[in-house]
């Protein structure tokens, strides 16, 4: 695997853990697709530093047990923001 894929899955996996990120964040912040962060996060990051992968996973499997409440509180707010201009 080259360096930059390795320091790239580092970097990915230390910015989901001290931000609490989800990869779609992660993906937006490093101008790469989801698909990319998924693949260094979970496969090749598990190779080249699996104490740093168990983190990394904890966070998003978190993030994914409360993704349905964060997609009912945008509903919400989408909803709030279009009462607000009847």
């Amino acid at each position: 695997m080259k360096d930059y894929i390795e320091k790239r899955a580092v970097e990915l996996a230390q910015y989901i853990i001290e931000n609490n990120a989800t990869v779609r964040k992660t993906a937006k912040i490093f101008n790469i697709s989801k698909s990319t962060v998924h693949k260094d996060v979970h496969e090749r990051l598990s190779k080249i530093n699996p104490a740093l992968y168990k983190e990394a996973q904890a966070v998003l499997e978190q993030n994914k047990a409360e993704r349905h409440i964060r997609g009912g509180m945008a509903t919400k707010e989408k909803y709030l923001q279009g009462k607000k201009h009847m």
